[in-house]
């Protein structure tokens, strides 16, 4: 009996393993916390890029002088593409709106997407449900509008889910009082 107690002493205070049973409990969580750090740091990159490439758009085309058109919009959603540097799909929209006193509403003067079913064209009715988003502005002024939305998925399942980056900027022209597209009445 005594040789078995020990036998039981000597095995309860033997630390020999206590470095791999350990490593063995706490790997998976420190993988975990390593991959969690990297897609969140990832997402976080990439809406600050998303963000970046939106307010750049934004400010090209306020800054036009001369009439844009289609192909100008379109031209837009290609760089934007080139400056996220993302194989996701773009989807941008751009709004020129202005206030109207009489009215008491925002109105569209013209509105282009480049995704018509994701990100459809803005209307003055549809325009009304954004009106929180847009600052107050005089009667007769003109806004810019530049909506993006960009789909992102995260690289490894560390509890995020694939989500859309969306981007809602309204900016003053610059040097002209509205910005024209072709095919707009632009007086």
């Amino acid at each position: 009996m005594t040789f078995l107690r020990r036998l039981l002493r000597r095995f309860g205070q033997d630390e020999s393993a206590t470095i791999m049973a350990e490593a063995v409990l706490v790997l998976p969580f420190m993988l975990w916390s390593y991959l969690g750090l990297f897609v969140y740091w990832d997402s976080f990159r990439v809406m600050n890029k998303v963000q970046k490439a939106s307010y750049t758009i934004s400010d090209m085309i306020s800054r036009e002088m001369v009439t844009i058109n289609d192909a100008y919009i379109t031209g837009m959603d290609t760089l934007m593409e080139s400056l996220i540097d993302r194989d996701q799909n773009v989807s941008l929209r751009v709004s020129s709106v202005t206030w109207s006193q009489l009215r008491n509403r925002f109105e569209i003067h013209w509105s282009r997407s480049t995704d018509a079913t994701g990100l459809p064209p803005l209307t003055t009715t549809t325009l009304q449900l954004l009106k929180d988003s847009i600052p107050d502005m005089s009667d007769g002024d003109y806004v810019v509008i530049v909506e993006t939305r960009v789909g992102y998925e995260p690289a490894f399942d560390v509890g995020m889910d694939a989500q859309t980056l969306a981007q809602f900027i309204v900016t003053r022209p610059r040097f002209v009082p509205k910005v024209c597209l072709s095919g707009v009445t632009c007086s």
